[in-house]
């Protein structure tokens, strides 16, 4: 039986991608998808075998492999870029001595259809290839506005902690943020130093100039603090005019002390506020964490807090560093 012209535009409708063979292998008549698969080659005239890869079965060279694979799943590529892959089956024709080819994209459909601009028109109107792409659509569609709920839960989610964590008045980390940080460094047997400040003189300034002043205060003092310290260390306020610091890394003596100097001086500087200056100094005190040894977040702030009150105790606006006989004397008031 020869292929005449009528059944060849009815298999371009139901077959889109099929290919007829002469029996040397050469293609005689391509559907009109696999056509677009080579935009800039006419299929017709081209060897098959030189158009496509056969993979599986294996070893397949002619004419002849091709027939003997009769009725089995063909696994193709395109030897031309893209190198997409393909399914076929393969019928002989025995009356002209070829075959009918017809071929598929398999998993492979999804990149083709972006590749070769492919539509609804190039399918056979029962080919369920267009019904699993509006599924996979539909899918992606759905997991996009799933994937953007999660950030902008995500994103509430650590605003949320950012908030819980954070000073409203000054930005800084607050008591939870610090009890939170603390006991994790000293699980993980990170040195730090831990530097306690104190305002001196700070209830004077609420007294005479009100509340708002003393907001403008504690911002100046956040200010210094942050400049005072890196990134990776931690600042909080974790009282009216109460503030900790955490050094990460940092256990010198003589750099911590140098720190404390700094922002006791820049601390002194007054304050302007309306059409007056607030004036207040500083107490600091200093403790100090290893990385090893018995300890926890409540005696290292203890240990900071008791040279807190030996530096208000020497006169205020300077720094004491614990000494663990600081101890056996007891929190001294200033």
């Amino acid at each position: 039986m020869t292929v005449t012209q009528d059944m060849l535009q009815m298999l371009d409708v139901l077959c889109p991608m099929h290919v007829q063979l002469d029996a040397q292998g050469r293609i005689s008549h391509a559907g009109p998808t696999l056509q677009k698969l080579y935009p800039d080659l006419a299929l017709s005239g081209q060897s098959f075998l030189d158009v496509f890869e056969v993979s599986r079965p294996k070893r397949i060279t002619d004419m002849q492999g091709l027939l003997a694979a009769a009725g089995q799943k063909l696994h193709l590529r395109k030897r031309l870029q893209p190198l997409t892959g393909l399914k076929g089956v393969l019928v002989p024709m025995p009356s002209i001595g070829g075959a009918m080819v017809n071929l598929g994209f398999g998993i492979s459909i999804l990149d083709a259809v972006s590749d070769y601009d492919l539509n609804a028109a190039d399918f056979a109107a029962t080919d369920l290839t267009i019904e699993m792409l509006y599924l996979v659509e539909a899918k992606s569609a759905a997991m996009e506005a799933s994937r953007k709920l999660n950030l902008r839960l995500q994103g509430a989610m650590i605003a949320a902690e950012e908030q819980a964590f954070t000073d409203t008045l000054t930005g800084l980390k607050n008591r939870r943020a610090l009890e939170h940080i603390l006991p994790r460094m000293v699980k993980d047997c990170t040195p730090f130093g831990l530097m306690q400040v104190d305002l001196d003189f700070f209830k004077q300034v609420n007294d005479a100039l009100g509340h708002a002043a003393g907001d403008a205060v504690l911002q100046h003092v956040a200010r210094v603090l942050v400049e005072s310290s890196r990134d990776e260390d931690c600042v909080a306020r974790v009282g009216g005019d109460e503030f900790v610091l955490v050094f990460h890394g940092t256990t010198d003596v003589e750099i911590m002390g140098r720190i404390a100097e700094r922002i006791i001086s820049e601390i002194e500087k007054p304050v302007p506020f309306r059409d007056s200056f607030c004036k207040v100094s500083a107490s600091v005190g200093i403790a100090m964490y290893a990385g090893c040894g018995e300890t926890d977040m409540d005696q290292l702030l203890s240990d900071a807090d008791t040279a807190l009150y030996a530096s208000k105790h020497a006169g205020r606006s300077t720094y004491r560093i614990f000494d663990p006989q600081m101890r056996e004397s007891g929190p001294l008031a200033g």
